[in-house]
């Protein structure tokens, strides 16, 4: 669905991505780890066709996103961020339709059309009863589940499910255990029950093997390893991406831990 070839990224003289390439195939979830400083939000910012590269190409469904334009671009391609912090004082059904402005008209208007959008993206992330609440009385998890609405409420209607990309920044980086539980188990449902295309960045190993089918990492702006989950995060690749020895536990449910169990290098 999403290729990036032979992308580099300069800034001045600092190069934070040396000849990345890699595939987001249509369905199921991609995800990309990589220490601090990697450049995975740079490399995110690239595919969504925020940035432009400095060498390389990024494709969707094989047609350059350089190419498509912006409103079009974004009726089929949504971004969460990290973080979001609204300058004014938005209620969840205001801030959800934000989501529409690729479809808005000439004078900026939201239509009836509009409104159903956005109360089926609520609806579809669990946030409907929380149309009228305002944006800053609401949880940590709560946020995050409604700026996900505001971002499938972008895409247009007229689009299958499986031509939709999403792509979010660390989407459980500020997030209690409960939360990150309950984001995980929203993005597997948007994978497996409307066969959403999601792309997503974290440092959290265990949400990575648990959520993602198939896994990038990223070392100095290069790609070190690139499969399925069960392929990628292995103690070798983990190993030389952070330095750290991670143990690979299965228990007696078959369910799987990620355990960080010491520096390499360091006495266990």
């Amino acid at each position: 669905m999403l290729r990036a070839a032979d992308l580099t990224c300069r800034f001045g003289r600092a190069e934070v991505l040396r000849g990345v390439s890699l595939q987001v195939p249509r369905g199921g979830i991609t995800g990309i780890l990589g220490p601090n400083g990697s450049g995975k939000t740079t490399l995110l910012r690239l595919l969504a066709g925020a940035l432009p590269p400095t060498s390389g190409e990024v494709r969707l469904d094989d047609v350059p996103v350089a190419s498509i334009p912006k409103r079009q671009l974004a009726r089929r391609l949504a971004v969460v961020p990290q973080e979001i912090h609204p300058v004014f004082d938005y209620t969840v059904l205001d801030l959800a339709l934000m989501g529409r402005y690729a479809h808005l008209g000439p004078f900026g208007f939201e239509t009836a059309g509009d409104l159903l959008a956005v109360r089926r993206a609520l609806a579809a992330t669990g946030t409907a009863d929380l149309e009228c609440r305002h944006f800053d009385t609401l949880s940590g998890g709560e946020k995050q589940r409604v700026v996900i609405a505001s971002a499938l409420a972008q895409f247009d209607e007229d689009t299958n499910d499986e031509g939709r990309l999403l792509i979010l920044d660390e989407p459980t980086a500020a997030l209690d255990l409960h939360y990150q539980f309950e984001v995980a188990h929203l993005l597997r449902h948007l994978a497996e029950a409307r066969h959403l295309t999601l792309l997503v960045t974290t440092h959290d190993l265990q949400f990575a093997w648990q959520v993602c089918d198939r896994v990038v990492l990223l070392q100095d702006g290069r790609v070190l390893a690139d499969g399925p989950t069960v392929d990628t995060l292995t103690p070798e690749h983990l190993r030389a991406l952070y330095g750290v020895q991670v143990d690979r536990m299965t228990h007696p449910d078959g369910t799987v831990s990620l355990v960080p169990v010491s520096l390499v290098g360091a006495r266990r």
